[in-house]
């Protein structure tokens, strides 16, 4: 991170105070960790610092630049920010979540809401799908003044957050506030509605473009022989049966046959549903699984079992065979010739999902990837001009807050191609790690903790999580570490010998008096976040 501090020895003249400067300091703003690993591309270490100053509306203001979604973000977002936060390196990473949560919770409490959007632009834009990217994309070209259109095939939107997520994790209420908000901006969304005919619709009604964020809803099969009373079902379709009150009657025993995120949500569903026992069954082992730790130990905080290295080699009325596997040095499953019977009255199928893109075969220029997804260029657009697409429709990461960076992105490039415009590429600032950041004045502070129900308690579909009170959401605000960024702590004030550091006033940060500076360094090494580096100096000043 650091210049090269060769010394230069052509600075005759300089008028700097003390012995001739080859370096001196510079002010910078680096990437935090966080922002450069949240998907949904959120300022977070900004609205961390607002929400610290206790600037509660303006914290969530700053997310929705972003994210149109903070209490369900807080809620269902697996926070890579926090896996790469620094401070988990000094004692434990900031609760981003939590805090968003707080902020996302609190702007329903009160009644927030965002202000009128831009005139209109008199381009009108068709999404095709209610889930988060679609909704994503509806409010960022709402924002930007574009009439949306959106057309869902579900009877309410949400998609996945509200199909596939179980209300346990996702209150319904909690997700439908924020898809008001949204409504709220001026889009008009369409439930109930299946798009068959897609260019029949945009010609119809006049769109001048199209956005194709339909979700992966079809649950994968495999060929495992079942017996013609076996009962099997996706974990997909369990999961959406659930969320409208028509799951079917699963029985005493269920077993879940994979060991994703989804499977440890369809096994603790099938619990809610009356099941008395539910297994989760996995062909490899738990250091392989798709599902995150802490969905595996919430799994089985509620008496989920698993049954690592098994695969289903048979399934019949009441029972199903499972044959033992190994891991080779690979690492890949391989059956071992050891077979088992386990009881079970049905069996929940969690091996992925996958979008129904058959209804676009018949468009010319739209080109498919192997599994169904289709290929767009890097502005999103498919091989049709004004046809876009983003979230599960095209290949990448599946989740909540990819899909919503999906729709963001799209947005913007819509916009874009609607003015006849491109995106300009933006410029990353280099990335701070914990190496780089002078941290002697921090002591551990400790984590604000989130209540959780005792596992006794979950019989229903009830929140099992619940928020932070605001002084713990200002605590944990105030844990971050502000990397790579001055969030104006004096340090280099009140260090500098020659009191070069002026100080500009609150939210202005510093100047550097060059007539006293003498590059000693000094505030480059007592800055706690690493927001000074020492560079060259610069040539006019030479000779």
């Amino acid at each position: 991170m650091t210049a090269d501090l060769t010394p230069v020895i052509d600075l005759v003249g300089h008028k700097g105070a003390g012995p001739v400067r080859a370096v001196r300091p510079d002010y910078v703003d680096l990437m935090p960790p966080c922002n450069n690993a949240c998907p949904a591309g959120e300022n977070i270490q900004g609205w961390l610092e607002l929400a610290q100053a206790g600037k509660h509306r303006a914290a969530w203001e700053m997310i929705l630049r972003d994210n149109p979604f903070p209490a369900v973000h807080g809620r269902v977002c697996y926070h890579l920010c926090e896996t790469s936060c620094n401070r988990g390196q000094l004692d434990s990473a900031v609760s981003i979540h939590a805090v968003e949560r707080f902020l996302g919770d609190m702007a329903a409490e009160q009644g927030w809401t965002l202000p009128a959007p831009p005139p209109p632009s008199g381009k009108r834009v068709l999404v095709v799908g209610g889930g988060p990217s679609g909704l994503a994309a509806a409010y960022h070209l709402a924002r930007l003044g574009h009439a949306v259109e959106l057309r869902d095939a579900g009877p309410l939107p949400g998609g996945m957050m509200h199909y596939g997520i179980p209300a346990y994790r996702l209150p319904r209420e909690d997700l439908m506030k924020e898809i008001r908000g949204i409504e709220a901006l001026g889009v008009r969304i369409t439930s109930n509605h299946t798009v068959v005919d897609l260019l029949a619709e945009q010609t119809e009604g006049q769109f001048d473009a199209v956005f194709i964020a339909i979700g992966a809803q079809i649950g994968r099969r495999i060929d495992i022989p079942a017996r013609d009373a076996a009962r099997v079902f996706t974990a997909i379709n369990l999961l959406h049966d659930a969320s409208t009150g028509t799951a079917p009657a699963l029985g005493r025993r269920v077993v879940v046959y994979g060991a994703g995120n989804t499977a440890m949500d369809a096994a603790r569903t099938a619990r809610r549903l009356g099941a008395e026992e539910a297994m989760v069954v996995f062909i490899k082992d738990r250091a392989h699984m798709e599902a995150h730790p802490f969905e595996a130990d919430e799994a089985l905080a509620e008496g989920i079992q698993i049954k690592w290295l098994s695969s289903i080699h048979d399934i019949g009325a009441e029972a199903i065979t499972i044959e033992r596997m190994e891991l080779d040095a690979e690492g890949n499953a391989k059956p071992t010739g050891t077979f088992e019977t386990l009881s079970a009255d049905s069996v929940v199928l969690a091996l992925g999902q996958q979008a129904d893109t058959g209804f676009l075969r018949q468009l010319s220029g739209l080109v498919f990837a192997p599994d169904g997804t289709l290929v767009v260029d890097a502005g999103m657009m498919t091989g049709r001009a004004g046809i876009f697409a983003g979230g599960d429709a095209v290949p990448g990461a599946r989740s909540v807050t990819a899909a919503v960076g999906a729709g963001k992105k799209a947005a913007r490039h819509i916009d874009a191609w609607l003015r006849g415009a491109t995106v300009a590429p933006s410029l990353r600032p280099p990335l701070i790690g914990f190496a780089d950041l002078h941290l002697p004045i921090y002591a551990a502070a400790p984590l604000a903790v989130q209540r959780e129900l005792a596992p006794s308690e979950r019989g229903d579909f009830a929140e099992t999580t619940g928020g932070l009170t605001e002084p713990e959401a200002v605590h944990e605000a105030q844990r971050c570490l502000s990397c790579g960024n001055c969030y104006e702590c004096d340090q280099c004030f009140g260090a500098c010998p020659e009191q070069a550091i002026v100080k500009l006033g609150p939210g202005k940060r510093y100047a550097i008096d060059f007539e006293r500076c003498t590059g000693c360094s000094v505030c480059f090494e007592q800055c706690p976040c690493h927001a000074i580096e020492m560079i060259a100096e610069p040539k006019a000043l030479r000779a």
